[in-house]
């Protein structure tokens, strides 16, 4: 447990460390049993069908039913071999992956979405079948993506996982979200601690957090030791001392860390910063001798409606090209501090769009949808899962209208125990932390390597 002397010394500590090659990466903590997973949460559903599209015969019904949305079959960034059955290529945005999937460091998880037992279309589109409420509500379909069981439970999959950890897995900041969305690692009883994803920690008013000998942070320290008779008031103490606590550490880790060196892209984006400023943080993380940690980035205008192609800042082509290049930079930086085996990426949504395109250039509201995962762990260059037939009104479309709504074939909740158990969650615990699981005979994915 790290107290909170120990903190107001981790600077200099963590000076030491650098000086050592600790942080750098160029040295591994004694006991080395860290593990971090990233969720990329691109916000407003992205469209899972112009991300990876199959390039065989499958082809020929993408284009004729995405229409005006098609992806140019020249255009698309293969990748090597066969998976699900298929051949397929990646939105031409991407082309930095398709090194990491050649590599075996990237899998997709084909038609994944949320379930609450196994379902096929027929069944979904006689009522026969229960499924999740709400569905292609944006805010509903986050929330329970992210682990909501809508039985007056709103705490996450990940939230509640960790708190389920055995305690030499235990440690402060396992929960970490980088803005206000903190469903997914929001827990029962444990708090969510916040890192700006700007790196924007430091100063609280008129106190620099890195800086504790000067007055500013001195008398912020004092407030966080107020106690109080009213249980209003105390509890508001106590909430206030937690964060500065978090808030301190964070601004003195960034102070004692170097930058990485690769190219993020551009620091007006959101994505970029937040993944550099946590690159940077992960190697000394481990270094305080953290077991456990899961960080949420919520990001992205996907919600695209209208003008989905094209070069404007909020299209898909031009976000998946922002996504792509800083998670590129994110594994290789990863790997350059000695975290190759150590971190797991997961890029998801709340849902998918549908295959038919809608009247403004743009697609609509749909189901299942492909998620993908990156990092040393992931057992890559595959597709998990079954990749849906693309015809419009298929075994696999449950819209009446036949738009190309996919109902999914793996759950979102097989992906989150996967990750978890990965993390250290016992498979006898599943159905405390994804209650819909008991529905399910195979309560996991092949997503990792064994």
């Amino acid at each position: 447990m790290i107290t909170r002397r120990h903190l107001l010394g981790a600077t200099g500590a963590a000076s030491l460390a650098v000086t050592l090659g600790t942080l750098s990466g160029k040295g591994r903590a004694a006991d080395d049993d860290f593990r971090a997973l990233v969720v990329v949460y691109l916000n407003g559903g992205n469209d899972g069908n112009n991300t990876l599209v199959p390039t065989d015969g499958a082809y020929g019904d993408y284009q004729f039913a995405r229409q005006n949305l098609a992806l140019p079959k020249s255009s698309l960034q293969a990748l090597p071999g066969t998976a699900a059955g298929h051949t397929f290529g990646l939105h031409p945005a991407l082309a930095p992956l398709v090194n990491l999937y050649t590599q075996e460091r990237l899998a997709f998880i084909a038609n994944v979405g949320p379930l609450v037992e196994p379902a096929t279309a027929a069944q979904v589109l006689a009522g026969t079948v229960d499924v999740p409420p709400f569905l292609m509500s944006h805010n509903d379909q986050t929330a329970i993506v992210q682990g909501w069981t809508v039985q007056d439970d709103t705490s996450g999959w990940a939230g509640r996982a960790l708190e389920l950890l055995p305690s030499r897995l235990q440690n402060r900041l396992a929960a970490v979200t980088s803005d206000t969305n903190r469903t997914l690692v929001l827990g029962r009883r444990s708090p969510v601690s916040f890192m700006d994803g700007n790196g924007n920690n430091s100063w609280w008013g008129i106190g620099d957090l890195a800086r504790p000998q000067e007055i500013g942070a001195q008398s912020l320290g004092r407030m966080a030791k107020w106690q109080f008779a009213n249980g209003y008031e105390a509890e508001y103490a106590r909430t206030y001392g937690m964060a500065f606590d978090d808030a301190t550490f964070i601004a003195q880790a960034r102070a004692a860390v170097v930058e990485p060196s690769a190219d993020f892209g551009s620091a007006d984006e959101r994505v970029a910063t937040g993944l550099r400023n946590l690159a940077s943080l992960l190697p000394y993380f481990r270094s305080q001798g953290f077991k456990r940690q899961v960080f949420l980035q919520t990001w992205g205008s996907f919600d695209t409606h209208t003008n989905q192609r094209g070069s404007d800042r909020n299209t898909q082509d031009a976000q998946l090209a922002v996504l792509g290049k800083a998670l590129a930079a994110f594994d290789e930086t990863n790997r350059a501090n000695g975290l190759d085996m150590n971190v797991v990426t997961l890029v998801m949504t709340e849902f998918g769009r549908t295959i038919r395109p809608g009247s403004g250039g743009g697609s609509e509201h749909a189901w299942g949808n492909h998620w993908f995962a990156v990092g040393g762990p992931v057992a890559g260059k595959a597709v998990v899962g079954r990749f849906p037939s693309l015809v419009l009104g298929s075994a696999d479309d449950g819209d009446l209208g036949k738009n190309g709504r996919m109902v999914p074939t793996t759950s979102s909740d097989q992906v989150g125990a996967t990750l978890m158990q990965w993390m250290g969650l016992q498979g006898s615990q599943f159905h405390d932390v994804f209650p819909n699981l008991v529905n399910f005979e195979q309560k996991t994915i092949p997503l990792l390597r064994t």
